[in-house]
This record gives C-alpha cells, structure tokens and sequence, in this order.
C-alpha cells in the first residue's frame, strides 16, 4: 500500500463525480486523502452537484450527494501532502477568491508536488497564476481562462487526460480512468 498523502480541496456545489471518483480511487490505493473546504471543519458536510451531458448547449444541473469533509482547510499545509487535487463543478468559481487557497496551490506548484485539476478546477489554477507557459486542459468553457492565464489550451478527447511536468488535467468526469492513473502516476503509486 502507499504512503502518500493528498489534499483534496472542495467547496459547496463541487461537481459530485470529480469529488466522489478520484476520493475513493485514491484511498482503494491507500493514498491517504484529507477532503478539505475553506470555513468548514473535520465532519462537516459540503452539497454537490451532478453535471452530465445530455445533449443541451451546455451540461446539466442535478443535485447531488451530500460529502463529509474529513479535515480542516485552516491546518492544510502543502509541506505534509504529496499532492494536491482539485475537482470541478461550480465551487472553483467562488474558492478561487479566497487568497489562503490561492497560496495553497502555490505553495504545491512551487514546490513541484503534482497537481491535478478537472473540469472548472482550472479557475483556481489561473486565479493563483500558475499556469503562464504552461499546456493543460479543462472543461472547454474554461479554456478562453487558460488562454488568459498564459497557458496553452489543450482540446482533448472528453474522456483524456493531459500532463504537463507536475499537472494533469482533464475536461470532465468522463476522463476519470486516464486523470486518475495520470495523478497516480504523478504521485508514484503506479
């Protein structure tokens, strides 16, 4: 089993896939996942909601599960985690306007720790100016934001994943097989 330990940084109206997959993937490994969300302690909960496609313009909105964080943002340090993973949904849009997560997600790309981020995760990486230079992907409404933030946007297959030194990223739950064992990968576990 592995030793390692990841972040997992959430918010009300994560996307309930992108939180639910990767979370239990990684622990059926034994990577050790601390769910953490700014404001909210240990046993709190956290509302999600489920994207699909199902044709429209744009995804869908269903409610989702109830998620039970199971530590403290307010002791999260990147130097006692191995990685840090961000999934999607509606909460990137408002956790990247907290200045504490973004010099958390600083603070694991200054220090080359692996980085995984889905979907609408990718706000929080061009809100914390880490992407200049960079090529990653993300939901392909979010691309003209990865532009912006200086990186390179990758137009992959909705079921891809795509690694650039110590970042993986996808555009959408679909991509959970590739993004998971990408991250894997990233960590050593695999």
């Amino acid at each position: 089993m592995s030793n390692k330990r990841v972040l997992l940084l959430a918010g009300d109206f994560v996307e309930d896939y992108e939180i639910m997959v990767p979370f239990q993937t990684l622990l059926t490994v034994g990577v050790d996942v601390d769910a953490v969300c700014p404001d909210k302690k240990s046993g709190d909960q956290i509302r999600t909601a489920v994207h699909d496609f199902e044709g429209d313009q744009t995804y869908s909105e269903k409610p989702g599960h109830y998620f039970t964080l199971n530590a403290d943002f307010a002791g999260a340090d990147a130097g006692n985690y191995d990685g840090l993973l961000i999934p999607g949904g509606r909460a990137p849009e408002y956790l990247r306007l907290n200045p504490a997560v973004l010099d958390l997600v600083r603070a694991f790309d200054q220090a080359k720790k692996p980085i995984a981020a889905i979907c609408h995760g990718l706000q929080i990486l061009a809100a914390a100016d880490i992407l200049s230079g960079r090529t990653c992907t993300a939901y392909p409404a979010c691309g003209p934001e990865v532009t912006l933030a200086g990186a390179t946007y990758a137009e992959i297959a909705i079921d891809g994943a795509h690694v650039d030194g110590n970042l993986v990223t996808a555009p959408a739950w679909p991509a959970h097989p590739a993004f998971c064992r990408e991250f894997l990968k990233l960590l050593g576990v695999l």
